[in-house]
């Protein structure tokens, strides 16, 4: 497997028609429209690559899509994508946990202030709604995710920001596990398609 491309097949969409369908979701959102289609995704595509859980995960998240609570402060964000197999099916039903540090590089080890889970619809798709995480220090930026397709084990793994400086320096980051990320305003909109270990 090559690890140095930037935007491997591992993050590949289905189709030109799914990626159409999946767009309608979100359309009612003008920025969405601004982050580029990945390519066609194709069959025989390697999982996506495990990650580090890190110090701060915590069981029992709860369900909803929306993580922005109260007053909480930072640039709103929206990740979404879809869980495929390898042969580039969709998973419905699949888990999507997501936890996060706040605009200051901290994380709410008391409550569930960002975190929280999904499933993924009939096309496999699932979508929050957020702020783009702060850094602490020896970490780039980047999302925290669990996905779990039903009776499958959990894909723990993160996402990282294209562009950030620090990028280099973190350890733990892997290039296959950028986002396409698009800005419009004070928005921005990331996608990342999950290939799991399934035919």
């Amino acid at each position: 497997m090559d690890h140095h491309r930037l935007f491997p097949s591992r993050r590949h969409i289905l189709t030109a028609g799914a990626l159409a369908s999946g767009l309608a979701v979100i359309r009612d959102r003008a920025f969405a429209q601004e982050l580029p289609p990945t390519p066609a995704c194709h069959d025989g595509d390697e999982p996506t690559l495990p990650d580090i859980e890190g110090p701060f995960f915590k069981p029992k998240s709860p369900l909803r899509s929306d993580l922005r609570e109260g007053a909480i402060s930072g640039r709103p964000a929206e990740l979404s994508g879809t869980v495929l197999t390898r042969s580039c099916r969709p998973v419905p039903g699949v888990l999507v946990d997501l936890w996060q540090a706040d605009d200051k590089g901290e994380y709410d080890n008391k409550g569930f202030r960002l975190r929280g889970h999904v499933f993924t619809d009939d096309a496999g798709r699932y979508s929050f709604r957020t702020i783009v995480p702060g850094l602490y220090p020896g970490r780039t930026r980047h999302f925290h995710l669990k996905v779990q397709a039903p009776a499958r084990p959990v894909l723990t793994t993160q996402f990282y920001f294209p562009g950030e400086p620090l990028n280099r320096f973190d350890e733990f980051f892997r290039r296959e596990l950028l986002m396409q990320v698009a800005k419009t305003g004070d928005e921005l909109q990331a996608r990342f398609d999950v290939v799991l270990a399934l035919q």
